[in-house]
């Protein structure tokens, strides 16, 4: 399927606030467009539900969802504490809460009036985004297409050697608030060039344009008074969810996951270990994996044609998939006496 030319930088898509059973959370919205070269009227329509990284938002996802729009109606949301999301009410920042959230905004979708109306939605989850996904999915099937997992945080027994001392000791007590206080001293530029250095495989391809967008988006954040506990908070739910063992541990529920799964990676992830992708794709059922040289930890943002001509990919397999499987299912055999069932 042909995708759309971005040309100029996509702004980011609009949004609302989503009341769901733990609180309200922030969702931006992209519409539809059909086929680019037209032809609409028998094109498919469906649902996606895009979920950001540790510290990051649902602008995360723009350029992406604006190239899936071909086929996808989409919904990205900002996760409780992130973005223009307020704190959760109850239930902290571990990931049961975020994948709770998850959860109940895909349960919302589903329902949302208009095509696909009913229908699972594909899903799409990046580093702390594609682990809190997982475990919706495992927890969730019937409301999950496909599964898109781009450098999903995984559990990992050895911290990456590009976080700061200061976040990777946010198991201890007390040193959260000291981890906030650090990150209120530096200032929104820094973070935001410190975070492209670590996160892009290539950091001086980012258009400035955008640089500044994120710096400014920076801002704004500052002025949350709980953006520094969502994140040190975040952080330690995410590490401490790697000490669980049995059918909790999120390698098990890989194992247990049948939709059809696409592992995207980049191959300069300095976040997470990208030798960690094929472990990945080998323990979910029916996985296929894309590893994207020279690309950093946020393929949807630093290769958002590669990433959407392989989701596109993935999407079309998964249609295909359920068509001979309805192909099959009218086509045998009736038992003696019984009806056909059409």
């Amino acid at each position: 399927m042909p995708l759309p030319r971005l040309g100029a930088l996509v702004p980011p898509w609009p949004g609302k606030q989503v009341v769901l059973s733990g609180g309200p959370v922030f969702v931006r919205y992209t519409p539809w467009t059909g086929p680019v070269e037209g032809g609409s009227e028998d094109a498919p329509v469906e649902r996606a539900l895009y979920v950001h990284g540790l510290g990051g938002a649902s602008t995360n996802w723009t350029d992406l969802a604006a190239l899936l729009a071909v086929r996808f109606e989409g919904w990205a949301l900002d996760l409780p504490g992130f973005g223009e999301s307020e704190p959760p009410s109850r239930g902290g920042y571990s990931i049961a809460r975020h994948v709770q959230a998850v959860v109940d905004l895909l349960e919302w979708v589903v329902d949302r009036p208009g095509p696909g109306r009913g229908r699972p939605v594909h899903l799409l989850g990046n580093s702390l985004g594609g682990l809190v996904s997982l475990w919706g999915a495992a927890r969730r099937p019937d409301l999950v297409a496909t599964l898109t997992l781009i450098s999903p945080a995984m559990p990992v027994y050895r911290v990456p050697a590009a976080f700061d001392r200061a976040i990777t000791l946010v198991l201890l007590p007390g040193v959260p608030a000291l981890a906030e206080k650090r990150l209120a001293g530096v200032s929104a530029e820094q973070r935001v060039r410190g975070l492209v250095r670590m996160c892009f495989g290539n950091p001086d391809a980012v258009p400035p344009a955008r640089l500044e967008e994120a710096i400014e988006e920076m801002r704004r954040r500052d002025e949350q008074p709980w953006a520094g506990q969502a994140l040190t908070r975040s952080l330690r739910g995410m590490m401490t969810s790697y000490l669980r063992f049995g059918r909790a541990n999120a390698w098990r529920m890989a194992r247990s996951v049948r939709m059809p799964t696409l592992v995207v990676w980049g191959d300069r992830d300095r976040l997470v270990d990208p030798r960690l992708a094929p472990r990945l794709a080998a323990a979910l059922p029916d996985a296929r994996l894309q590893m994207q040289p020279g690309v950093g930890h946020l393929a949807m943002l630093e290769a958002p044609e590669a990433t959407a001509r392989v989701v596109l990919g993935l999407a079309e397999h998964a249609a295909t998939t359920a068509a001979d499987v309805l192909a099959d299912s009218i086509g045998s055999p009736a038992e003696p006496g019984a009806a056909a069932a059409v």
